[in-house]
């Protein structure tokens, strides 16, 4: 099956939707090569970068289902290999 390394952007305004990301992101750790989440309490946000390699279907999947959440952005960067 042919996989593609994206870059999920995530940016978390509403702190009570964290437990919900944790779990999507739990539930797709097969995929995940990395993440890394950096509080801005200057902005009362969460920023947080997550490294993927999966096939595409899979890291649309997530990517819509985390966009649902509320208080929850999300954008998608694909790697051209």
């Amino acid at each position: 099956m042919d996989t593609r390394v994206a870059l999920l952007g995530i940016v978390v305004e509403n702190t009570d939707s964290a437990e919900s990301l944790n779990a999507l992101l739990h539930d797709f750790r097969q995929y995940i090569v990395g993440r890394m989440g950096i509080p801005y309490h200057k902005k009362g946000i969460n920023i947080i970068s997550v490294a993927m390699d999966a096939p595409n279907d899979v890291i649309s999947t997530l990517s819509g289902k985390i966009g649902m959440l509320n208080g929850v952005s999300i954008k998608t960067v694909y790697a051209k290999v």
